[in-house]
């Protein structure tokens, strides 16, 4: 059991030493700036999610952001800097994706709508006020996390060949 005084101490390493690495090139001032700016890119690309019914973006465009997120933070520092931010395995995330959007797209069916009809739905919160829910965020957000398995498998697979040297000639 963790005391009192040691719940906010950190785990690991903010950064990895370089004994950590697997011949990985390193740039200190690379690795800090992709630390700073990875989750003010992980926050756009919700915005992005959200803001895609009335405005531009949505869960494909969201999706890329944070897929863009991940490539810069592999790009920093190989797998092992991929690792200490995936959470989920990108299997799963394809998978709970597909899913998310096949039931959302599905689900009207069963009221008697067409395939993808979407409702809106009137929600008033009382601090926050009223707000309007499309039931196309649900296929947004499969779309999102679909694209973002996507991208973190492509650098899973891809980036094992490169960090072994298989892709070189």
């Amino acid at each position: 059991m963790t005391k009192w005084t040691e719940w906010d101490a950190p785990k690991e390493r903010w950064l990895l030493t370089e004994r950590e690495r697997g011949g990985w090139p390193r740039s200190l001032l690379f690795e800090l700036c992709t630390r700073i700016v990875f989750p003010t890119v992980l926050v756009m690309s919700v915005y992005l999610l959200l803001a895609g019914h009335n405005d531009a973006g949505g869960g494909f465009s969201g999706g890329l952001v944070a897929g863009l997120a991940f490539v810069l933070r592999y790009l920093a520092g190989g797998s092992a800097e991929l690792a200490a931010v995936r959470a989920l395995r990108p299997p799963v995330l394809i998978g709970s994706g597909m899913s998310i959007a096949l039931i959302t797209a599905l689900v009207p069916v069963a009221f008697g709508a067409p395939i993808l009809s979407t409702a809106l739905w009137t929600v008033t919160l009382p601090i926050v006020g009223t707000f309007k829910i499309a039931t196309s965020l649900f296929l947004d957000i499969g779309v999102y996390l679909l694209i973002v398995g996507v991208v973190l498998d492509l650098l899973r697979t891809l980036g094992t060949g490169i960090e072994r040297g298989e892709l070189e000639p």
